[in-house]
């Protein structure tokens, strides 16, 4: 069965685009080990300039417009989240707690009557 919404890159151009940006990030790496001797802040500049240049040429390409605009989609989608109040999450993480202190006495409840069982009844090695 095929899936025909999937969408990739058949651009040549924008191909060019992604595979300029991982060897820029791949040269970011090479050069941040290279400047080992320089201070770290160097280091860290081009390492972090290279993912900033890498970043730019990726957006720049139909796949990089696809990601903002599903990036944009996205916030909007979370501005119309209805989130509970502080009072909601304070009683809902209550109770979470509370479950979870529940079972794990269940828990250690039933573990304790399982060992009773095998060790105590069936092998008497207690």
């Amino acid at each position: 069965m095929s899936n025909t919404s999937v969408e990739t890159v058949t651009s040549t151009a924008d191909r060019i685009k992604l595979g300029l940006a991982v060897l820029v990030v791949i040269a970011g790496i090479v050069g941040y080990s290279v400047l080992s001797a320089q201070p770290m802040v160097a280091r860290i500049g081009v390492f972090v300039g290279s993912l900033v240049i890498a970043a730019v040429l990726a957006l720049l390409s139909e796949p990089g417009r696809r990601t903002i605009g599903f990036a944009q989609e996205s916030y909007n989608e979370v501005k119309r989240v209805s989130w509970p109040t502080r009072k909601e999450t304070t009683q809902m993480t209550g109770i979470v707690f509370a479950f979870v202190a529940v079972m794990g006495l269940f828990m250690w409840v039933l573990d304790k009557g399982i060992e009773w069982v095998l060790y105590g009844l069936l092998l008497g090695w207690k």
